[in-house]
């Protein structure tokens, strides 16, 4: 039975509120071959943080030809300077890793975070995936920057997943995911409750709860340990909404007035 055109459109724009970010590669066949993974899941939006061959990767002939017909997808890519930019806007970025990390922010399984990320995603919430570069992965400031870390769970005698196929096993849970909310998009009424935080506005936060930290004397600059990347992963365990930023931030903005200029 064909999909009514309404439908059709609703389930296009949730999937476009979707995008996935390969940070630092070196590959340009990986980015050809990510943009037709992501095409032949429904998603079409690609960006690259800070490539190893600038702009150029995407006019290399290797990454023309592994986009094999995802050309649209490839022309649209967008690129970033770095991380942070490249998650301008996201409300819900999961970081995928080969690796488990002592800190950081909260582990699930990709059709887990798949599901999570449908979820905030029909509420109009921006979702990311990172994936980090092929020799070297993603570092942990860069995963520390995330709300979840995904380990796909393969062969533990030969884990080691081509970047492209990563993004191809991502997009297909997060297709899934969001297949099966479509029943309920038809009139769907987002559950009350305040809109999750942004990345930019999460930053900001962090940046002045740091400076109030130090102005209190209970973050010491030249030795601060574990204490913000514990901070991060606290906060990233309960998903901050928009208001609650604003609290920390006017908590951290009353610190900061009443101590004394040194």
């Amino acid at each position: 039975m064909a999909i009514p055109p309404d439908e059709v459109a609703r389930r296009d724009a949730l999937f476009h509120q979707f995008r996935f970010v390969l940070v630092e590669t070196s590959h340009p066949g990986n980015v050809g071959a990510a943009a037709r993974a992501i095409k032949t899941m429904g998603f079409g939006q690609l960006v690259l943080a800070a490539p190893r061959l600038g702009s150029d990767v995407l006019q290399h002939p290797e990454a023309i030809a592994l986009a094999s017909g995802a050309d649209d997808v490839l022309a649209a890519t967008r690129i970033e300077p770095d991380l942070p930019a490249a998650l301008t806007g996201v409300n819900w970025a999961v970081a995928l890793s080969a690796r488990t990390r002592e800190y950081g922010p909260p582990s699930a399984v990709p059709r887990e975070s798949a599901a999570l990320a449908c979820r905030h995603a029909v509420r109009g919430q921006q979702i990311a995936f990172v994936f980090g570069s092929e020799r070297a992965g993603l570092p942990n400031e860069a995963v520390e920057l995330c709300n979840a870390l995904v380990h796909i769970p393969a062969n533990p005698a030969y884990a080691s997943l081509n970047l492209s196929q990563a993004v191809q096993v991502i997009a297909y849970e997060a297709r899934l995911a969001c297949l099966a909310e479509q029943p309920s998009l038809s009139g769907y009424e987002p559950p009350p409750g305040e809109l999750l935080a942004s990345r930019d506005e999460i930053e900001g936060m962090f940046a002045h709860l740091e400076s109030a930290l130090v102005a209190l004397d209970f973050l010491d600059p030249a030795n601060p340990k574990r204490l913000m990347t514990r901070l991060r992963r606290l906060f990233a365990r309960s998903g901050l909404e928009h208001e609650e930023v604003n609290i920390l931030r006017g908590i951290a903005k009353h610190i900061l007035q009443r101590q004394p200029r040194k």
